[in-house]
């Protein structure tokens, strides 16, 4: 039953996600028409222009015309923009929730047409109209033929069709469609040229306006293409039009409008039905592990109660029964359990996500899936808001926790999908994280909705594009004196990055080098951190049999842990020097040389012919602030001594024209709140129990946003334990914290 339940997802999912490609098209189609609509509009003002400068030219008093009339053979044309028609034989139509094909429509129509009853319908002061059906027989041949289920998924089909204009509401106001013998419709020419059939011939319109106010003797002769029929049919379609008197620029906008809405849920939907699908897979899969298990269990009782029951039974075989004991032992559940799992495994947990592709290349109300350097721009932010917000509020809450081994837990322990999907729906908003939704959630649900945030990224942090070059290096460099050269290689690699992913990557591995300092993490919880965050740090753009069993991304992750300030301090480093060498001119540049030196002479003409004060001597007066072999005020006292070298250029993770700090960013963090995120606090956490705000019992958390609780083992004495008794951190330690604003290394 799960099986088929699971098999009956994924055709949901298959099905919603090429629904979503043809809304996408006809988003992007509906916007493609809109701003050919404006190029033609602004060129046709254009060609408007040059016609009326062509006949303001008057002609000579000679009589000759001037050479700017439209008659010259020199005068400029205007330009022509011919926009080719929308061709109805390649798009596609949206009946109802489903997209035909124009054959597959041209059956419709036909098997309509041929079985609907055509009637003459009689509307006073508009005449007779042809080919025209009741609402109500509509829909009984939409549930009968195209499996409309109920009334109103037959009423939207008929609407579509008369969106599509192939039908239209005869004798009422508007042009809506409805279940009712009252309301008729009629077939429109296009129905009949898209099925291949000609319509019934049209009869004379009898009893019409045009009728009565023409002569008796002139009526019969009257015809559909008469003025008065003409005028009847225009008053007819002012009726009908759902929006009388809008423009054809208002009603392309309203359509792009329309089709981008239509896009947008068609999208979120797809989303839900992604994350129930994984959740569902999930589930599956464990259910399957423990099936496996039990049976490995099972098999290794049953040989032990065989050879059991053997043996005191038949006393001769007991050296057969020794043997069965012997191999008895070999049977290991769980090591056989996970031989299996390695040897058949396809891949690791990598979601696809189908993200909201705006036409406008924005990153709109989304996070997760979008591509980590346009999310990072859309936040103003050199790293994107959700990673410091994760980062800062575990960074304020580690010290609520008991002990060492449950903040070194957070980042391994297995959280169950669905409570990471919970929180992932409620911040995936493109917008920054309020703190209170945080407050809600279990620590390790926290931290495991940034680790779902990198596996959806589009690529990992280290690009896959030098997934090959790192398996090269520990390939080559990977033996244990060649820690060096190694390290240069991938500090190179690394440069080469965007400036996004190496400010995300310095931000992780920054917290979780304070993290294992501060809790004395032992080696082994190198190895299952690693091996955590190995895919969300790299991993190949496309999985296969040859990628399954590399452990270089484990490897480079160790080293980014062990060597963080040697790899990203050269990093700023050489950052630092590439934005001062792009901004500051070169003091060696001979180009500008004399021009430099007439600038300093003229300075000096000017500071030797500025008059004395006419002051006198004896007067009380301060004293000069320039004059002697050094200044009594310093000439630019904002200025400390310690930023006077890092000063003149942009720190290289800063984004130009902002401030250093503000809500969100990875310089933020208050100092009330971040131990270790000001310039009096410790690299541990300095933070009392008490700094810490209680929430409301009111603002309580669910029940299903919790994980199990699990007793906590005893209290170790840590950074964490010394900061909750009133450790005093000493205050000449250097600041650290998320923050990566670093300034260059002075020589």
């Amino acid at each position: 039953m799960s099986h088929d339940d699971l098999q009956n997802k994924i055709r949901n999912h298959d099905k919603q996600t090429e629904n979503v490609k043809k809304l996408r098209n006809n988003f992007f189609n509906k916007c493609r028409l809109l701003e050919d609509y404006d190029q033609e509009k602004e060129l046709g003002f254009q060609s408007l222009s040059l016609v009326d400068k062509a006949k303001e030219a008057k002609p000579t008093a000679n009589g000759e015309k001037d050479v700017t009339t439209p008659s010259s053979a020199t005068a400029p044309t205007a330009p022509e923009i011919k926009v080719a028609e929308a061709e109805d034989d390649e798009d596609s139509y949206e009946i109802g929730d489903m997209f035909y094909a124009p054959s597959q429509l041209k059956k419709i129509l036909t098997a309509a047409l041929d079985t609907l009853p055509m009637n003459e319908v009689k509307v006073t002061l508009l005449g007779t109209y042809q080919n025209c059906t009741p609402g109500d027989v509509i829909v009984q041949h939409l549930q009968k033929h195209l499996g409309a289920t109920t009334v109103s998924a037959a009423e939207r089909i008929g609407q579509d069709l008369i969106g599509h204009g192939f039908l239209r509401l005869v004798g009422n106001m508007g042009n809506t469609f409805a279940n009712s013998s009252k309301m008729s419709y009629q077939w429109k020419p296009k129905a009949f040229e898209l099925a291949g059939k000609a319509p019934a011939p049209t009869l004379q319109r009898k009893g019409t306006l045009a009728n009565m106010l023409a002569p008796v003797e002139e009526a019969d002769d009257l015809s559909p293409e008469s003025p008065g029929n003409a005028l009847s049919d225009m008053f007819n379609r002012y009726l009908s039009q759902p929006r009388p008197g809008e423009t054809q620029y208002d009603k392309l906008k309203r359509e792009a409008a329309e089709a981008d809405e239509k896009y947008k849920g068609g999208v979120q939907k797809l989303d839900l039905i992604r994350c129930n699908l994984e959740e569902a897979m999930m589930d599956h899969f464990k259910f399957m592990e423990r099936c496996e298990l039990d049976r490995l269990k099972a098999i290794k009782a049953v040989i032990l109660d065989f050879s059991g029951a053997v043996s005191n039974v038949i006393p001769t075989l007991q050296s057969t029964v020794d043997t069965m004991m012997l191999f008895q032992e070999t049977v290991q559940p769980p090591g056989d359990l996970r031989f299996m799992i390695d040897t058949y495994r396809t891949g690791s947990f990598l979601p696809k996500v189908t993200t909201y592709e705006s036409y406008y290349n924005t990153a709109g109300d989304q996070t997760y899936g979008v591509d980590l350097e346009l999310r990072a721009r859309g936040d103003r932010k050199r790293v994107p808001l959700i990673v410091t917000s994760i980062l800062q509020y575990l960074d304020n809450h580690y010290p609520d926790l008991e002990t060492d081994e449950a903040r070194r837990s957070i980042w391994t322990v297995d959280v169950p999908l669905k409570a990471t999907h919970h929180l992932r729906n409620v911040i995936n908003n493109g917008k920054a994280i309020p703190r209170d939704v945080l407050e809600k959630y279990d620590m390790p649900i926290v931290a495991s909705a940034l680790k779902l945030y990198l596996l959806e990224l589009p690529d990992s942090l280290v690009s896959s594009r030098v997934y090959d070059v790192i398996k090269t290096i520990y390939h080559t460099h990977g033996g244990e004196g060649d820690d060096q050269t190694r390290l240069s290689v991938i500090q190179n690699t690394l440069g080469g990055l965007l400036l996004a992913n190496i400010a995300t990557l310095d931000a992780l591995v920054s917290h979780f080098t304070r993290l294992i300092e501060l809790t004395s993490a032992e080696e082994q919880y190198y190895t299952d951190l690693s091996a955590a965050f190995a895919p969300c740090i790299l991993r190949p753009r496309v999985e296969s049999i040859v990628t399954l069993h590399d452990k270089h991304a484990q490897r480079l992750f160790r080293d980014l842990l062990s060597h963080k300030e040697l790899i990203f301090g050269e990093l700023k480093r050489e950052r630092s020097l590439n934005a001062g060498r792009n901004r500051a001119p070169s003091s060696t540049d001979e180009s500008s040389r004399k021009v430099n030196e007439q600038a300093r002479a003229r300075a000096v003409i000017a500071a030797r012919s500025r008059p004395s004060s006419p002051a006198t001597a004896s007067r009380n007066r301060r004293d000069s602030s320039r004059g002697g072999d050094f200044p009594r005020i310093p000439v630019n006292p904002t200025q400390s001594p310690t930023t006077s070298v890092s000063s003149r250029y942009r720190q290289s993770l800063e984004v130009p024209g902002l401030p250093t700090s503000g809500p969100g960013g990875l310089g933020d963090i208050d100092p009330q709140q971040a131990a270790f995120a000001t310039q009096e606090s410790s690299p541990g956490f300095a933070q009392t129990a008490e700094s810490y705000e209680q929430s409301p019992e009111d603002d309580a958390p669910p029940s299903d946003n919790k994980l199990p609780h699990q007793p906590p083992p005893k209290a170790e004495d840590s950074g964490f334990r010394r900061a909750s008794r009133g450790y005093q951190p000493r205050r000449n330690i250097r600041p650290e914290g998320v923050s990566l604003s670093d300034r260059p290394i002075e020589d």
